[in-house]
């Protein structure tokens, strides 16, 4: 292996590079620089995930330390995030400033594309302080690109396996001054899918972003972007391919509007909209002539919200505060139908509000930063809820420095555990899910190891058994903890090629939790949450290509199905390839290089080998 490694360095050509200090903002809310952040922090650059024909936002969290992906099977299916052990709805997701998550955190990752990403970062651990609920075990924050420079245009098509096809175009510039810049994108990949019927998928985005700096005091964006997904799938509750029509659908916009101005020299005042509307529906009638039997549902979600920050900043000392509404709202209606005649379920029509008040300080003394921050919200269906935040990050030499925080975070209830009617009950006066997290790290040069504490209380808890026909199906009656080891490792072996090393250990136990719930069973870990992580990656530059070479072991891990059983490890290499050739560049990737056929979630088959090739064309106006 080291004589491959040494060939192949003395193969390629030598350039010189050049390290800039990186930029965070997700953190913080204010760009600064990543070695004053006591919270774990990961950056993907949107350049990068293109080289390695990543297509969806949950393929690029897959070997992001402390993160974990769980995906029934085919394109398309439901697509969860654990990070540190949370819930799937822990995470908070934003592309520009807008919360993807639906009220209670509820997300889907299947659909969400890497179109038109200039970045994404990651923030491990609570950050309810700056962003309010869902903020329990971490943030992603997906930023756009934003152009400059001449236009150029580009256009892409890839083939592969499963009937798959991805295409797209694209435009991206911005004005001689640099006082507009613009990017565009519009993709649509599909796919017949894993299951020999019903197994159509097929998603399709339009992604823009406009940026406007008149002066060096002044800038305003605005992003837009729109999803158009269709899913067929034959699969029941256990992952059985039983259902020969089966559908679901998800569409609607997203609209971001952030601007800002200096209004003093170290003064900012910041004012940001979002927007997120989503209509979703589903469809299962009868699977032959003569069968009795049809469901049907539409849903129609808004997640709408206008805050204003003040900053202060100067070498030394930034503080950000600020106040945020937020408005969520859901209305829909369902009904089923037999031989017996149709049954129409009440329409549903909710709303609650929400408004947050906050404040954060960033304090730097010599080789030492503190950070400060609290966050009360007012809801008007739990009301009062506070957060805070307390970090400390010590440098001791240039490349070493070591970092200690601790924080809490809160989760409101969804709709559904909420305002449920009829076989579940909903309970209105449910309390939000809430965690205390501290840890410890220390980073030198290339390595960062992170270890993490967190105690989850009042979760939510489903029980199937109701004592009197106005009790309810939901409490808060569980408790659990999760800890353990984040750990990232890179390395520059030659100009050329790179490595890097993420690892997770991962230790869940439920602590409390309802006798009829067999998801939170006392004692037991936390299902899908693996005890050990491993993803190992090499970057190399050969002539005029690019090879990425990536693996992911995946351990043991407790899931559900008719009974609670031990999944087996899995392991997942891939294998992607750029060639540029002038205004062309010719592109492959390869999925599960090795066809492993372990299961990521009981009872659903998971995709084998899965190839794409194709290729680029830009072109510079």
């Amino acid at each position: 292996m080291n004589v491959a490694l040494l060939v192949l360095a003395l193969a390629v050509p030598q350039q010189d590079t050049v390290v800039l200090k990186p930029l965070v903002v997700t953190a913080t809310r204010l760009p600064v620089p990543a070695d004053v952040v006591a919270s774990a922090v990961t950056v993907l650059r949107g350049a990068d995930l293109v080289a390695q024909g990543i297509r969806t936002a949950a393929e690029a969290l897959e070997t992001v330390p402390g993160a974990h992906i769980a995906g029934t099977g085919s394109f398309g299916g439901q697509t969860s995030l654990f990070i540190r052990g949370g819930e799937s709805d822990y995470t908070k997701i934003l592309i520009d400033g807008v919360p993807l998550n639906q009220a209670g955190g509820a997300i889907d990752l299947a659909h969400l594309t890497t179109d038109n990403v200039d970045r994404i970062e990651i923030v491990h651990g609570p950050v309810s302080v700056l962003y309010g609920s869902d903020a329990v075990t971490g943030v992603v924050q997906v930023f756009t690109r934003s152009g400059k420079g001449p236009a150029q245009i580009g256009a892409e098509l890839r083939a592969g396996t499963y009937g798959s096809t991805d295409g797209a175009l694209d435009i991206a510039g911005g004005g001689g001054t640099a006082v507009v810049g613009y990017s565009a994108r519009v993709s649509q990949f599909s796919s017949d899918g894993l299951y020999p019927y019903n197994n159509q998928y097929r998603n399709t985005v339009a992604s823009g972003r406009i940026t406007y700096k008149p002066d060096a005091r002044t800038d305003a964006s605005v992003t837009y972007r729109y999803g158009d997904d269709r899913y067929h799938f034959p699969t029941d509750f256990t992952g059985a391919p039983s259902d020969s029509n089966q559908r679901s659908a998800e569409r609607g916009p997203l609209l971001s509007l952030s601007a800002g101005r200096f209004v003093a020299q170290h003064l900012e005042a910041r004012v940001n909209v979002a927007v997120r509307e989503a209509r979703l529906f589903y469809n299962d009638e009868p699977d032959s002539p003569g069968e009795s039997g049809t469901f049907w549902s539409r849903d129609y979600l808004r997640r709408s919200t206008i805050g204003g920050l003040v900053t202060w900043r100067d070498e030394k000392i930034s503080v950000i505060s600020g106040m945020e509404y937020e408005d969520e709202r859901q209305r829909g209606t369902s009904e089923y139908s037999d031989s017996f005649g149709s049954f129409p379920n009440p329409p549903v029509h909710v709303q609650r509000y929400n408004v947050g008040y906050l404040t954060q300080a960033l304090i730097q003394f010599g080789p030492t930063a503190l950070t400060l921050g609290g966050r009360w919200d007012d809801n008007s269906q739990f009301g009062g809820h506070g957060t805070y935040r307390v970090g400390l990050v010590h440098r001791l030499t240039d490349g070493t420095r070591l970092k200690v925080s601790t924080g809490t975070g809160f989760k409101e209830p969804t709709f559904f555990e909420n305002f449920a009617q009829g076989f579940v009950r909903g309970n209105p006066h449910l309390k939000p899910e809430r965690s205390f997290s501290w840890e410890i790290g220390a980073e030198r040069g290339p390595l960062a190891v992170t270890y993490f504490d967190q105690r989850f209380r009042d979760l939510i808890a489903y029980s199937s058994i109701r004592l009197r026909p106005d009790s309810v199906n939901y409490a808060n009656v569980g408790a659990a903890l999760a800890n353990g080891i984040e750990a990232k490792l890179g390395a520059d072996l030659t100009n050329r090629i790179r490595i890097s090393l993420s690892y997770t250990f991962l230790h869940t136990r439920v602590q409390q939790a309802d006798s009829t719930d067999p998801v939170f069973v006392m004692g037991k870990p936390l299902i899908r949450r693996p005890a050990h992580t491993v993803a190992p990656q090499l970057f190399a530059t050969i002539g005029r290509a690019s090879v990425t070479v990536g693996a992911l072991w995946v351990g043991k891990r407790d899931d559900i199905g008719l009974q609670r059983v031990t999944m087996s490890p899995y392991t997942r290499v891939n294998l992607a390839a750029e060639y540029p050739l002038g205004h062309v560049t010719l592109s492959g990737r390869v999925d599960n290089v090795f066809d492993d056929h372990h299961q990521e979630i009981n009872g659903y088959r998971p995709l084998g080998r899965v190839i794409m090739l194709g290729g680029r064309v830009t072109v510079a106006r």
